[in-house]
């Protein structure tokens, strides 16, 4: 399935979509959750009452898929955890060596943009870059996770640009604060689950295109620390809880390894295409 967030008379809500049509769900029923971590939470995991839903779905409940206003897939996620350098051509062009662990940093929801919405360039720096990266949703509660049974906590799987204000990001050794501007990470169009994609995503084609360009073209095999290995990891450290977002790092061909460096500006138009999830896009606008 995909499961796609959008707003609607003022409000949240959930829907499924098929071809060219959303499913609302709230209209099939409105005990429902708008926001795709409390369904999670509520399920366990287990998403299979949206398909039955969507079975018995009236006409009345169907919406233009090109109509909707999108919302962030998951409306309140409690943690977001990052991966840096988990592409090794990546970290070669920031003159790094191969990571010997998954270097994790954090965003705040304040960072976050739903696709369709603009990625905002801060008043104080012209040095936004774009990162085009899978991201797994998780579906359910664990901690000390073994590798084989890891992928179990995800439910799926969104498209993420890491956009990172690249001045503040390198001013000291944590990149936090570049990191977690006001709307500079998209992340959306929606959620696929992970019946639909490859176990653990991967040998998925995931590119950037900026204005029709191709910037970044990989493909999700050859992330150094799997979706799998990366949650077996957190997990000695953090309960991982269902809403919550891993972001898993981008391949090279950033605009900061460029000569000269390439940033996005107002009016751009910047895709992060992951194959079998789908195409997210967002307008760059400056800061008010």
């Amino acid at each position: 399935m995909k499961i796609v967030a959008f707003e609607a008379d003022g409000a949240l809500r959930l829907g499924v979509v098929e071809r060219e049509r959303v499913i609302d769900l709230q209209a099939v029923d409105p005990r429902v959750p708008a926001d795709l971590g409390e369904a999670l939470a509520k399920t366990g995991g287990d998403l299979s009452s949206f398909s039955d839903l969507v079975r018995r779905a009236p006409a009345s409940t169907h919406r233009p898929l090109e109509a909707i206003k999108y919302a962030l897939p998951v409306a309140r996620p409690g943690k977001i955890l990052c991966l840096g350098l988990n592409y090794l051509e990546h970290a070669k062009e920031g003159g790094h060596q191969k990571p010997e662990f998954p270097s994790i940093f954090l965003r705040c929801r304040t960072s976050l943009t739903p696709h369709e919405s603009p990625i905002v360039r801060p008043k104080v720096s012209e040095t936004l870059d774009y990162e085009c990266e899978l991201v797994a949703i998780i579906g359910k509660r664990g901690r000390h996770m073994s590798l084989a049974d890891a992928l179990s906590l995800v439910a799926g799987y969104s498209c993420f640009n890491d956009g990172s204000v690249r001045q503040f990001q390198r001013r000291t050794s944590q990149w936090d604060i570049g990191k977690n501007f006001d709307r500079t990470g998209a992340f959306g169009p929606w959620m696929v689950t992970t019946d639909e994609l490859p176990k653990g995503a991967i040998g998925l084609p995931i590119q950037t295109r900026l204005n029709g360009h191709v910037m970044q073209s990989d493909n999700t095999e050859n992330m150094m620390f799997p979706v799998a290995e990366a949650i077996a990891d957190v997990t000695q450290a953090m309960t991982l809880e269902p809403g919550d977002l891993l972001v898993m790092g981008t391949p090279s061909g950033v605009g900061h390894a460029r000569k000269p460096p390439v940033w996005m500006k107002p009016g751009d138009l910047v895709e992060v295409d992951i194959g079998d999830i789908g195409v997210l896009q967002n307008k760059v606008e400056d800061e008010g």
